[in-house]
């Protein structure tokens, strides 16, 4: 039915010739030929996949693929059309259409010759840059700029970079004292100016490999590590002596003021043990001196009770009754004319006297006996007035 219709549309009408004639087969296979080219024209158009500018421009039915947008030219013109991720239709030979990523991608800038401050030529083999298209700024980045927009703002601008960091530098800071600042240095640089005049593209990252130098000056630089290594080496074997002393001076310090702190609980202690026997004492002290007070003040008030009494009882009758009480336990009674050595009191000795005549005569003849036995007594007293002693 396909061919029929092919040949209705494409060749002119006749009829077949009669069985018995010749030339019936040279059409039959010019309109399977025809049919094929047209088969395959068709499917050059649908079914080819955009990998190219002439098959981009053939194609009617195109995908954008994930992560990127597609953008269009007609007739060399950029269109405003920006589609998403999935199939679309266009114009063949009309319209040209390329895929442009707008998700996170890693350019990597290779073999960058540059000279040194001091003039010695080094060469970085390569410098990755993460970027990253805007999707609102694809239009205006690409009329500006082009597909490759990444050529200007992130090949050559690395080249020139690196080019004006390292000819303002000394090999010594590139290669070691500020290689670790170099990656910051062109981030900044390249967001800088992108910010300017592309802001559609977006720096993430730089990362920036050890540049190559000439073999005498990298044995030069090893040798010198080396050294570096050796003396960081004694000076960190040097820190752990040195921590090792202050640890053992701090053990001594610590042991010390344990020692110390035990000495002064012990000391603090004895403290309170004498101190606690002192005020035993002082209580002891105290409870005695009361004691013997109170017992000075009884005695004192007996005295002078006593004295008081005594006061009362010094009267003239109670004294001879005392003097006479004295005397009287003396049995001895001695006789004579004189009293040698006596001194008596008038009053007492007459009062006596007075008392010693009113003494029995069996009494005073007892101790005149007594008295010529040879015994002595204190007192002498004439044979007329007899008395005891």
């Amino acid at each position: 039915m396909d061919q029929q219709q092919q040949q209705r549309v494409g060749a002119p009408q006749y009829r077949p010739p009669p069985p018995g004639q010749g030339g019936g087969g040279g059409g039959e296979t010019s309109s399977v030929l025809f049919v094929l080219v047209g088969f395959l024209a068709i499917f050059s158009m649908l079914v080819l996949p955009s990998v190219s500018t002439i098959s981009n421009s053939f194609s009617i039915l195109h995908q954008v693929p994930e992560g990127h947008v597609g953008v269009y030219w007609r007739g060399g013109a950029l269109l405003k059309t920006i589609t998403d991720p999935g199939f679309h239709l266009k114009l063949p030979l009309i319209t040209q259409y390329e895929p442009v990523q707008v998700t996170l991608q890693t350019d990597q800038v290779k073999d960058i010759p540059c000279g040194t401050k001091g003039g010695v030529m080094i060469n970085f083999e390569k410098i990755e840059v993460v970027n990253r298209l805007r999707k609102e700024y694809v239009y205006e980045t690409l009329l500006n700029y082009g597909v490759h927009y990444d050529n200007t703002w992130i090949y050559d601008k690395i080249h020139h970079e690196i080019n004006q960091f390292c000819s303002s530098n000394s090999l010594q800071d590139v290669y070691i004292d500020v290689f670790d600042q170099i990656d910051e240095k062109m981030k900044d640089a390249l967001q800088v100016d992108c910010t300017k005049y592309a802001p559609g593209i977006e720096i993430i990252n730089v990362r920036v490999t050890k540049p190559k130098i000439p073999d005498s000056i990298r044995r030069n630089f090893e040798q010198m590590e080396e050294e570096r290594t050796k003396v960081l080496i004694a000076i960190e074997r040097q820190r752990v002596v040195e921590k090792e002393a202050e640890t053992r001076k701090k053990m001594a310090i610590s042991e010390a003021e344990k020692n110390a702190n035990v000495s002064k609980i012990l000391m603090e202690q004895k403290l309170m043990e004498k101190d606690s026997s002192r005020r035993q004492e002082e209580i002891e002290n105290a409870m005695y001196l009361a004691r013997e007070k109170s017992l000075a003040d009884a005695d004192f008030y007996k005295v002078m009770r006593e004295a008081e009494a005594n006061k009362l009882k010094l009267t003239p009758q109670f004294l001879e009754l005392k003097f006479i009480e004295a005397i009287a336990d003396n049995t001895k009674i001695f006789f004579g004319d004189k009293v040698p050595n006596m001194v008596l009191d008038q009053r007492l000795l007459g009062n006596f006297l007075k008392v010693s005549r009113e003494v029995p005569k069996d009494v005073s003849k007892e101790m005149s006996e007594e008295a010529n036995n040879g015994e002595t007594g204190s007192f002498w007293c004439s044979s007329a007035d007899p008395f005891t002693v």
